[in-house]
């Protein structure tokens, strides 16, 4: 094992060097709101573009909002000359995850990077999730009436089925004994018009084809939800996963990418109790379909600090105090052990046992009670089989979410939302 002391972008350069022959590096974060995390991940990750040809930044967010974002830092004619008034326009709560200061710095730079170069060089900014049902379905919509009135009927058809769900889709899953059948038929029968339209050239003829992707996958979700269990959350993951696969056979042979995501998506299940509840996610299939050799997995984790959060599902985000990490647990270890911050490189024979015994690691969704401390927010965790490499900051700070209107956001699974 490697230890790196972190203090400026170039002593990422051990990192890179471990992980600029990937395909894919997922670079996670343990909090939906750490202002340090979003700084560090966008250092990495500038440099993964500007050194060494990434492709693409692929995260937890929904397509139609992170493709407002993608046309703004790809230049192209349709979109926002400044990305902010881009991530301004995220609705679905929580907002914060990706409109934010952070965020809109990086699509700043992001942008002016692109511009100099020739488009089929730039590269994208896309979403990941599941949960944009109708916006997905007001895109499909706009784009089949210009390309294809034709095939509007079967989206017709498919919005009928959750119409009288209205946006508490969550509902279309408890009467989905009842109702499922034809909407899923309705949904596959659209999912194959906008797939065959997808064959030819063009990003809108993509764009529609993984709007009707995620309105397929929605489907499956929200009826999986109310049996309870891992389903909707293997589902949703796999769905992340199917879309990321998409964007490397899109972008080409040669097309590399970079996901940012929760450390509870980007972590190997099976090095985690997950495994045995039955749970999967990005970073195992990543891993599973792309070969060990062909993926990095990078984790993030803190002893202490604040965090942007909400204390109940729907609620506005609050700047919340995240106490010191408890005994026993991965982060205290850190703290006593490592520098304030630092990068762990994973490998070879002299890992100590702490990161190859099971320890608990904090995981920190979007909605956070503090006072769980001493019971929650841990995942028991092998951390050397789980990550590639680990991100410390001793101590972090609050993110500095953007000013946009939220609207409340369907529920989420274990753990609670990440």
């Amino acid at each position: 094992m490697l230890v790196q002391r972190l203090g400026a972008p170039s002593d990422f350069d051990p990192l890179l060097e471990r992980v600029r022959d990937a395909r894919v590096v997922m670079i996670g974060e343990s909090t939906h709101g750490s202002y340090d995390y979003y700084r560090l991940r966008e250092q990495l990750t500038r440099r993964l573009i500007a050194e060494c040809g990434f492709s693409f930044v692929a995260v937890e967010g929904d397509w139609p909002d992170c493709d407002r974002v993608h046309r703004s830092v790809t230049a192209a004619p349709d979109g926002a000359t400044e990305p902010q008034l881009a991530l301004a326009q995220f609705e679905r709560w929580p907002t914060w995850m990706w409109a934010n200061a952070e965020v809109a710095r990086f699509a700043s730079w992001l942008r002016a990077w692109n511009v100099e170069r020739p488009e089929e060089q730039r590269a994208g900014f896309h979403g990941l999730d599941v949960y944009s049902l109708w916006e997905s379905m007001q895109a499909i919509f706009d784009y089949l009436g210009e390309e294809d009135p034709k095939s509007l009927e079967a989206a017709q058809d498919a919005y009928r089925c959750f119409e009288p769900y209205g946006k508490r889709v969550e509902e279309y899953g408890a009467a989905s004994r009842f109702v499922s059948a034809r909407c899923e038929e309705e949904v596959v029968r659209l999912l194959a018009r906008t797939r065959e339209h997808a064959l030819s050239d063009g990003p809108d003829r993509f764009s529609a084809w993984q709007n009707a992707e995620v309105v397929a996958g929605a489907e499956r979700y929200y009826r999986a939800m109310v049996a309870g269990g891992p389903d909707s959350w293997n589902i949703r993951d796999t769905h992340m996963q199917d879309t990321l696969d998409r964007l490397l056979d899109r972008y080409g042979p040669d097309a590399r990418g970079i996901v940012w995501a929760h450390n509870t998506h980007v972590g190997d299940a099976r090095a985690t109790d997950m495994a045995a509840d039955g749970m999967i996610n990005i970073g195992q299939l990543a891993r599973e379909r792309h070969g060990d050799d062909a993926v990095a997995l990078i984790g993030f984790g803190s002893y202490r600090g604040t965090v942007v959060a909400a204390p109940r599902w729907g609620s506005p985000p609050e700047a919340m105090v995240v106490p010191p990490a408890r005994e026993g647990s991965i982060e205290r270890r850190l703290h006593e052990l490592m520098p304030e911050r630092a990068v762990l490189i994973f490998g070879g024979d002299d890992q100590p046992g702490w990161v190859t015994d099971t320890t608990d690691h904090r995981a920190i969704g979007v909605v956070y009670d503090p006072s769980f401390e001493s019971w929650g927010n841990y995942v028991p965790t092998r951390l050397g089989e789980r990550y590639d490499a680990f991100i410390w900051c001793d101590d972090t700070t609050a993110l500095h979410p953007l000013p946009v209107p939220a609207v409340p956001g369907e529920m989420e699974t274990y753990p609670a939302g990440v």
